[in-house]
């Protein structure tokens, strides 16, 4: 599909790719490549959340974009509690946003950002050259695999002060 990032911008063939990612170690736990469209977001999000193994609740932070009535209320159905951030007219409330989780889960979801950042430096994904969703969906799969293991590289040595 053709999207454009803003008004005034051209249109380019857009895929939408969107991870899930575990905030103790930064890691990427799932990932999902759609079609590029206005509710792409929203959707690979409640998609992934299906995936978590298991019926124990969960916390998920987002950002604004997340912080719909339909999402929200799609997420606690599905046994997660949505951390987004707040707009004017939040559709969470004060039940969430009171524990120190919410303010903890607001800090770690700006880690997802280095994700994407390694993902278009180093990883190859800045600008494809493939085509179709399944091919792209790939290369997406193969540069978080990547990224987990240079993360895990990281982690590790520096659990070890430095020396593996």
């Amino acid at each position: 599909m053709l999207a454009r990032k803003g008004d005034g911008k051209e249109a380019k063939l857009s895929y939408s790719g969107h991870v899930l990612m575990e905030n103790r170690n930064g890691l990427i736990a799932d990932g999902e490549v759609l079609q590029a469209t206005g509710t792409a977001e929203r959707d690979a999000a409640l998609i992934m959340m299906e995936a978590i193994p298991g019926d124990h609740a969960v916390t998920v932070g987002a950002d604004k974009g997340y912080d719909t009535k339909d999402f929200v209320e799609e997420a606690r159905n599905l046994h997660a509690t949505p951390h987004v951030a707040q707009k004017k007219h939040s559709a969470i409330d004060g039940r969430t946003t009171r524990h120190a989780g919410y303010g903890i889960s607001q800090q770690k979801r700006k880690r997802v950002e280095e994700i994407f950042g390694w993902m278009k430096t180093v990883g190859g994904m800045r600008k494809l050259r493939h085509r179709g969703l399944q091919l792209v969906g790939w290369m997406f799969t193969f540069a978080a695999a990547a990224y987990n293991l240079v993360r895990i590289r990281n982690l590790s040595t520096a659990l070890a002060g430095g020396k593996v």
